[in-house]
């Protein structure tokens, strides 16, 4: 008994007598095809020649530009409320008002550079995010 290593003794494991039969290649070929049309199917933009590289290159680009017109926001905002407060001593008063006049006009313009929102004097009509 010291030689067999499975839960029934018999050296298996599993369900011991009671084999499945065996899974076949064209079996597998037949399953690997439907995946990979279900995948198709869900995905059809890595089925059209999209390199992989170029799409994250396209995605950090986008990042950058999205993230750069943010912090310029912030900074003319805070620089502003900066050149406020010397002129005409209000400190800190004019720094807090005009940075958070340059978050909020950083977020918007990240919103209409996403696309998720309608440029100015565009009525309601918002691009579409993946043009």
């Amino acid at each position: 008994m010291a030689d067999k290593n499975g839960p029934d003794g018999t050296g298996e494991t599993g369900r011991g007598k009671q084999r499945q039969a065996d899974i076949r290649d064209d079996d597998l070929e037949r399953r690997r095809r439907e995946l990979e049309a279900s995948l198709a199917t869900r995905r059809p933009d890595r089925l059209e020649g999209k390199d992989a590289k170029a799409g994250s290159a396209a995605g950090y680009g986008q990042a950058l530009k999205l993230s750069s017109e943010f912090i310029a926001g912030i900074v003319v905002g805070a620089g502003l409320g900066w050149i406020i407060d010397r002129v005409a001593g209000t400190s800190p008063w004019g720094l807090i008002v005009f940075l958070l006049l340059g978050f909020g006009a950083g977020v918007l313009n990240v919103l209409r550079s996403a696309g998720l929102m309608a440029e100015f004097g565009q009525g309601d009509k918002a691009r579409d995010p993946k043009e």
